[in-house]
């Protein structure tokens, strides 16, 4: 590994917290965006991380919606907010991860904890507001990390929320690859793996490509948060995944592989 990368790493997160904790107070909404947006980039070179997304070749985005994603890494969260910045749904256990947890705080991260049904919907009220007072919301519907070349199937309780909000889930989806590109197993954050392990692998990794495929938006008009869940699944899995599945709302499966993108 090497050791200046990770002190780099170290040091952006401190300037982070500085700037969180001075700035952040008199900033507006706008000028806190572009700051999370502009770090955000900076966290994911310095992890050696290459950016793919090529507006041009994604589906038109929804605005307002409720954003999706599958989820395979603490890295995803940055990834996703180098594109714009975000407010996530999140589990619990990431506030006490070192800085990380801080950060994510103390710039709109919405924490969830496991199997309390209450919690749930407290957080589902929250995310109405959010989407109707025009923030972007997103989270993660298989509720933990997946290895690559799998997708979780998705809780469908927080679809409700897009649901009462009256705006279309806009799902995402997201992978990382090497120079070849195949999967990068170092991207991988699942099992019993720390989060200090998970950097120290991707810092380790030689470098990898982040590729962010933006799909068509999934209206909510009539639909049942199950229904939501699995046509949401479908499409990226339809994408990830080898054999692509149908989508139970009707629309065609996506095609299989990633549009070619140029990197920035």
């Amino acid at each position: 590994m090497k050791y200046w990368r990770l002190t780099r790493l170290v040091v952006h997160l401190l300037v982070g917290l500085g700037k969180v904790a001075l700035l952040f107070p008199v900033l507006s909404a706008a000028g806190r965006e572009r700051r999370v947006q502009r770090w955000s980039r900076q966290l994911v070179a310095i992890c050696g991380v290459t950016m793919r997304f090529d507006e041009a070749l994604q589906s038109m985005p929804a605005s307002p919606a409720l954003i999706i994603c599958n989820h395979i890494s603490w890295l995803d969260i940055f990834v996703i907010n180098t594109l714009h910045s975000c407010r996530f749904v999140a589990k619990s256990d990431i506030r006490g991860w070192p800085l990380i947890g801080w950060l994510c705080e103390h710039t709109g991260t919405i924490f969830i904890a496991r199997g309390r049904a209450r919690d749930v919907r407290r957080i589902y009220e929250g995310l109405v507001k959010s989407i109707h007072d025009g923030e972007r919301v997103a989270f993660f519907p298989e509720g933990t990390t997946a290895p690559q070349g799998s997708v979780l199937p998705f809780h469908a309780n927080l679809f409700e929320a897009a649901i009462e909000a009256e705006v279309p889930v806009q799902p995402y989806a997201i992978r990382y690859v090497d120079s070849d590109g195949g999967l990068h197993d170092a991207a991988d954050f699942v099992g019993e793996m720390s989060f200090v392990e998970s950097v120290i692998a991707i810092m380790n990794s030689g470098g990898m490509t982040a590729e962010l495929v933006r799909l068509p938006p999934i209206s909510t008009n009539g639909a049942h948060r199950r229904d939501l869940a699995q046509a949401a699944h479908n499409a990226i899995a339809g994408v990830l995944l080898p054999s692509p599945v149908s989508d139970v709302v009707g629309n065609p499966p996506a095609a299989s592989g990633y549009p070619k993108a140029a990197a920035h």
